[in-house]
C-alpha cells in the first residue's frame, strides 16, 4: 500500500503542480480563453494567482517532506489541504453550472483523500 500511496502522491502533484503553475503563468484572460477555464472569469487576477500558489505548493507538499525526511506529517496536511481546494472547486463548478467539471473534482479529492487517510492512518512515514 505503500507504493500505491507514493504512486498517488506522485500523479497528484504532477496535476497540480501543471494547474498551479498555468494559473501562475497565464493571464487572467488566457486562462478564461482556456478551455474549463471559464470559471477564472468570476475571479480578481490576485485570487487566481493564489489559487495557482497553493495547487503548487501542496503539490511540492506531497513528496518534498517525505522524499527528504523532514517533517513527513506535511504530506498528508497537503492532501487535506486539496481535499479543502477541490471542494471549493466543485461548488464553484456548481454554482457556475459547470457540472462536466464536477467529476474531475470529485476524483480528485477521493484521491487526495486517500493519500490524507493512508499517511495520517495505517501507513505513516516512520
Amino acid at each position: 500500500m505503500n507504493i500505491v500511496l507514493w504512486i498517488l502522491a506522485a500523479l497528484l502533484a504532477l496535476a497540480f503542480l501543471a494547474s498551479g503553475g498555468m494559473k501562475l503563468a497565464q493571464s487572467k484572460e488566457k486562462l478564461v480563453a482556456s478551455p474549463n477555464m471559464a470559471w477564472a472569469e468570476g475571479f480578481s487576477p490576485g485570487l487566481i494567482k493564489s489559487i495557482g500558489a497553493l495547487e503548487v505548493l501542496a503539490a511540492v507538499g506531497l513528496i518534498l517532506p517525505a522524499l527528504l525526511g523532514v517533517l513527513p506529517v506535511l504530506v498528508p496536511l497537503a492532501a487535506v489541504g486539496l481535499v479543502l481546494l477541490m471542494l471549493g472547486a466543485a461548488v464553484t463548478h456548481g454554482r457556475r453550472g459547470e457540472f462536466g467539471s464536477i467529476p474531475v473534482n470529485a476524483v480528485l479529492i477521493v484521491l487526495a483523500g486517500v493519500v490524507a487517510w493512508g499517511r495520517f492512518g495505517p501507513y505513516p512515514f516512520s
